[in-house]
């Protein structure tokens, strides 16, 4: 059974992945550039998610409109460290999070098929305040999804879950640091 709070990702040693769903437009500028550039918004609050399948269940599996593209953005460990120690829970004095210039929050873990979890997946809000450093420096790569979610969904539908799953990106349990598991976790 997994811990109620834990963060599951793709990683290795120097960056995480973490996903994010798009218009075409942003999407498509973005591939070409290999950077987040406009139309992508550098003055709104960006949110990411480690979690693959909660990004499905919030994007319908790419697709709800204006989340029709899925892309997976590898971003440096020591930005998304950065990113977290800089966070306030949703959960706070909205005073605190109000001057936060990212927004953690919990949402329910969703299975393959969408229902919601026993345990909770993270969801982080970069606000304009930082979507410049997270475009330019802390992302390391981008690649598109939207072709393989689409055949999990797909084979996810039918009969075939176990085939869906395993195109699907692996995840496990993030090392979060001590000092941000206690700043961030609900009861640690």
């Amino acid at each position: 059974m997994a811990p109620r709070y834990q963060i599951r990702a793709d990683y290795d040693a120097h960056t995480i992945v973490v996903y994010q769903a798009y218009p075409p437009a942003i999407a498509d500028a973005a591939l070409r550039a290999g950077r987040f550039v406009e139309p992508f918004s550098f003055h709104r609050m960006t949110w990411i998610k480690p979690s693959i399948l909660w990004l499905m269940h919030r994007s319908n599996w790419a697709r709800k409109p204006g989340q029709e593209r899925v892309l997976a953005v590898r971003m440096k460990r020591d930005g998304w460290e950065e990113a977290l120690s800089r966070a306030a829970l949703t959960t706070a004095d909205p005073a605190v999070v109000a001057g936060a210039a990212v927004h953690v929050q919990w949402d329910p873990e969703r299975s393959l098929r969408g229902a919601a979890l026993n345990h909770y997946s993270i969801q982080v809000g970069i606000s304009r305040h930082l979507t410049r450093t997270f475009a330019e420096e802390w992302i390391v790569g981008l690649s598109d999804l939207t072709p393989q979610v689409r055949k999990a969904a797909s084979l996810v539908r039918g009969a075939h879950a176990a085939r869906g799953r395993r195109l699907l990106p692996a995840e496990r349990a993030y090392p979060l640091p001590r000092a941000l598991e206690n700043r961030l976790v609900p009861g640690a």
